[in-house]
């Protein structure tokens, strides 16, 4: 029996629309990284993009389990002297993009340093609101919060 390896123009990609509102943020970050992978499809192969892709709306509205709200920091730093900025998880939810919260928790479980990883991500559209420009593509609903008990706090 041979492994099969998937080509590029074998892949039909889907699209997939999830409402963030009440659920935990670690446990959809994991399984929106691997609709993004392409790891729920039985010809997943590593090194080809055979994810698909994924609207968040109510980004605005995830849960943070614990005190991660007040005690999770974002540092980074303007280039200058001196210039190390940083915000709570809290005071990004509730700011101007509250949708980074969202897109760094994925990012940061997608593969390190990887042109392939960056190219998934761009299959990623996160909205903080609940209307999304990509209503032409009749996205499949998932229900994270019917999926586990634990999905909603």
């Amino acid at each position: 029996m041979r492994t099969h390896s998937a080509k590029p123009s074998e892949v039909q990609k889907k699209w997939f629309l999830i409402d963030a509102e009440g659920i935990v943020l670690g446990r959809m970050a994991a399984i929106v990284a691997g609709l993004l992978r392409g790891k729920h499809k039985t010809m997943f192969t590593p090194h080809i993009d055979t994810g698909d892709h994924v609207i968040i709306i109510n980004a605005e509205k995830v849960k943070l389990t614990g005190r991660k709200a007040e005690q999770r920091v974002f540092y980074w730093h303007s280039g200058y002297a001196g210039g190390l900025k940083e915000h709570t998880a809290k005071r990004t939810l509730t700011g101007k993009f509250p949708e980074r919260v969202v897109e760094r928790a994925i990012e940061r479980m997608m593969p390190k340093d990887s042109p392939l990883a960056r190219g998934q991500m761009k299959n990623l559209k996160v909205y903080a609101g609940a209307e999304h420009p990509h209503v032409a593509q009749t996205p499949a609903v998932l229900d994270l919060g019917a999926r586990n008990r634990k999905n909603k706090p």
